[in-house]
């Protein structure tokens, strides 16, 4: 079992002093965030994608390989990638590119986003939202797989004898996770695939995750990749922790009134209760978090919201530390019970594993610098 954080990378006011803080100060707390979340023995960082104000999270590859080159051991994944708009042929090397200078401390998440005027800004059409994801997908796997790719499809223009590079790190691409809110198509997507599927989970009650998660475990079964409670399921949580629960509620309630996201409509009380939001001591965080397998079964991963809503970084320390000293429990309460049959979380080694070990995907070949065209490609012609 995988436990981390995400960020949003969200630019937003703190109620309680008014001030906001510059893309600068956001960005340099991101990475401190994520030195972290390494310290307190965390095993995920995971950062959205957007493209416009007010949020920081735009060209994650950059974060992300800035931040790998500060850690020793945590996992980097996106919390977004915008397999919609964003080139296949960019993700392909962009991420090849990180489990390099990672050795292999990547993964990534697809996923549409949230943002509607992101379609135009890049040159795609919203209405064809889920189309692109399933072909931008197909493709970035072949380009994963394939040392040379011949394609045509419908939203970008035709490959011929294409070779991405560099190569995944020992044959193997980074896992992939499809992240969804509530998109069955994109449920179906990573059961098809065998891919991992992430539910948000920070916004709608359990019986939408139960039925999100329950339609990925039933198909991924359906496509033979294996038994309902062997498919690869990850969640999404927030909390806000003191050690005082009132303490937690008096706190955060002023962010929670006026967050981006969620204020300004249901009462703290209400939305806690309806969604997987606790507030509260650490212990209420501890027993929420454990009653998640109560509606999705065993799963893998669990990463948790914690740097939102104009929190200062302080602030945000402060809970890493708490949720530090509860992560020992986390993990023994979550592999109590847990059938010998679910499978950890995917890393790059037991990938490698595997797939049979190690092997250089280096493509070695003399490259026509007129046309791009190789000597290999044109053996294989």
């Amino acid at each position: 079992m995988q436990f981390g954080i995400f960020s949003v990378g969200d630019v937003t006011a703190d109620p309680t002093t008014g001030r906001t803080p510059t893309e600068h100060e956001r960005i340099k707390a991101t990475i401190e965030i994520a030195q972290k979340a390494e310290d307190i023995g965390l095993d995920v960082f995971a950062t959205g994608e957007h493209h416009n104000p007010p949020f920081i999270a735009s060209n994650p590859t950059a974060t992300l390989a800035y931040i790998g080159a500060r850690t020793e051991r945590i996992v980097l994944s996106t919390a977004t990638t915008l397999i919609t708009t964003t080139d296949p042929v960019l993700i392909a090397e962009d991420y090849a590119k990180i489990q390099h200078l990672t050795d292999g401390r990547v993964d990534l998440m697809m996923g549409r986003g949230n943002t509607g005027p992101v379609y135009p800004w890049f040159g795609k059409d919203i209405r064809q939202g889920i189309n692109l994801a399933v072909e931008n997908y197909a493709l970035l796997r072949r380009l994963w797989s394939e040392d040379v790719v011949s394609w045509e499809g419908r939203f970008r223009t035709p490959l011929q004898g294409y070779t991405s590079t560099p190569r995944p790190l020992d044959g193997v691409p980074p896992f992939v996770w499809h992240g969804s809110i509530r998109s069955p198509e994109i449920a179906e997507q990573a059961a098809y695939y065998g891919d991992g599927f992430f539910h948000n989970h920070i916004f709608w009650p359990a019986g939408h995750t139960q039925q999100m998660v329950d339609l990925y475990r039933r198909r991924f079964e359906h496509y033979g990749h294996g038994a309902y409670d062997e498919a690869i399921v990850g969640l999404g949580g927030q909390f806000f922790m003191r050690r005082n629960s009132q303490d937690a509620v008096d706190e955060f309630r002023p962010y929670f009134d006026n967050a981006p996201v969620y204020g300004h409509g249901p009462s703290l009380e209400d939305f806690t209760e309806a969604t997987p939001l606790t507030v509260g001591s650490p212990q209420q965080v501890l027993e929420r978090t454990l009653g998640f397998r109560d509606y999705v079964g065993h799963y893998q991963r669990q990463l948790f919201l914690v740097d939102h809503a104009g929190l200062p970084l302080k602030t945000v320390l402060e809970q890493l530390d708490l949720l530090g000293e509860i992560l020992p429990d986390l993990r023994a309460g979550m592999a109590e019970g847990r059938p010998a049959n679910v499978p950890d979380a995917p890393t790059h080694a037991s990938l490698v594993a595997a797939a049979g070990g190690a092997k250089d995907s280096t493509v070695y070949a003399a490259a026509d610098d007129v046309t791009g065209r190789s000597d290999l490609e044109e053996v294989q012609a």
